[in-house]
C-alpha cells in the first residue's frame, strides 16, 4: 500500500483570491446588466435596485424610465385594488398580414413577453380611496399600437364607468394604430371618441396622463380629451415623431421639440408631474372633479 498522499499547499496571495472555488463571483456580461441599468438620457450607470427606489427615475438627470403595467399600478393604485377587466379579449389576424413575421406570430411573442392579452390593461382600482376606472397602456406590447382589442377595451370600460358613475383614468403610452389591422385600426379613434363623449355627457370626469411617447391615432384621439391632461417629465408627445417631421419638413426640429415640457408651454397640457408626485397629484384632481362625492364602487 502507498503512503498517505501528501496534502496539495494552498495557494497563497493572489492565487487563493483567484481560486475558482473561493473567489466572489464578479458581476460581468449579463449578471452585470441585471444589477445596473444605464440610463438613455446622461449615460451613467446605477444600481436597478437603488432605480427602484426612485420609481425608475434616473437619480443624476430625473430621466423618467418606460414602466410596465405592474410597475405603474404598484406605483399609483391603493394596494390591493386593481382588479382587471377583459383579460381574455385577443386579436384576430383579418387581413392575413405579414411583415418580418407573420402578424399572429408576433403578436403571440408580444404576450409571451409581456404577460398580457394585448397593448392596453383595463380594470378597475382606487386612488386614495377614490375608486375609479383605470387604462394602462404597455408600450412593450408593441409599441403600445392601438388595434381592435384596444378600442373595444376602452369602449368596455367606458360603457362600465358609465354605470358604476366613476372616473375614468387612462395612463397613455403609444406608438399610434396598429397597421397590421389597417382601417379596422383607425375604426377604434372614432368608436373611442365617441365613448368619451358619452361620459361628459354624463358628468363624469376623465384624467389622462401622457408618458413616453404618446404618439400617432392614441394622441390624436383619446390621449388629447382629458377633462385634466397630466404628463411625466420628458415624454415626447405628439402625432407624428420628430424624425417623420424632420424627414417631411427637410428641416432640423429645435431641442425639446414635442417633450411634456414644451407641450405644457403651449397650452396643451395642464401640467408635468413628476413621478413621486403622481398618485397625490391624482387624487387631489379627482376629488375635485368628482366635488367630493363617493362614486359607486368598481
Amino acid at each position: 500500500m502507498s503512503g498517505p498522499r501528501a496534502a496539495t499547499p494552498r495557494p497563497k496571495g493572489r492565487a487563493a483570491a483567484a481560486a475558482p472555488a473561493e473567489r466572489k463571483q464578479r458581476p460581468d456580461g449579463a449578471d452585470e446588466q441585471a444589477l445596473f441599468v444605464r440610463c438613455p438620457a446622461c449615460r451613467e450607470r446605477t444600481y436597478r435596485k437603488d432605480l427602484e427606489r426612485r420609481l425608475n427615475v434616473c437619480g443624476s438627470c430625473g430621466h423618467h424610465f418606460r414602466l410596465t403595467v405592474e410597475e405603474r399600478l404598484l406605483v399609483t393604485v391603493d394596494r390591493g385594488s386593481f382588479s382587471e377587466r377583459d383579460a381574455d379579449l385577443v386579436a384576430s389576424d383579418p387581413l392575413g398580414w405579414v411583415d418580418q413575421q407573420p402578424y399572429a406570430e408576433r403578436v403571440a411573442a408580444a404576450r409571451a413577453a409581456t404577460g398580457h392579452g394585448d397593448a392596453l390593461v383595463t380594470g378597475t382600482a382606487s386612488i386614495d380611496g377614490i375608486a375609479i376606472a383605470l387604462a394602462v397602456f404597455d408600450f412593450h406590447f408593441m409599441g403600445g399600437s392601438m388595434g381592435t382589442v384596444v378600442g373595444e377595451k376602452l369602449a368596455r370600460l367606458a360603457e362600465h364607468a358609465l354605470a358604476a358613475r366613476a372616473p375614468l383614468v387612462v395612463f397613455a403610452a403609444s406608438g399610434g394604430a396598429r397597421m397590421q389591422e389597417g382601417t379596422l385600426s383607425l375604426f377604434q379613434m372614432a368608436k373611442v371618441v365617441a365613448m368619451l363623449g358619452r361620459l361628459r355627457e354624463a358628468g363624469l370626469p376623465y384624467v389622462c396622463v401622457l408618458t413616453d411617447p404618446t404618439t400617432g391615432g392614441v394622441a390624436a384621439s383619446l390621449a388629447m380629451r382629458g377633462d385634466v391632461q397630466l404628463a411625466e417629465p420628458g415624454a415626447l408627445i405628439g402625432f407624428a415623431g420628430p424624425r417623420v417631421i424632420e424627414q417631411t419638413i427637410h428641416q432640423t426640429l429645435p431641442k425639446g421639440f414635442q417633450s411634456a415640457e414644451t407641450v405644457l408651454e403651449h397650452g396643451m397640457l395642464d401640467a408635468v408631474v413628476h413621478r413621486r408626485d403622481l398618485r397625490d397629484t391624482l387624487a387631489r384632481v379627482l376629488r375635485v372633479l368628482t366635488r367630493g362625492r363617493a362614486f359607486a364602487g368598481a
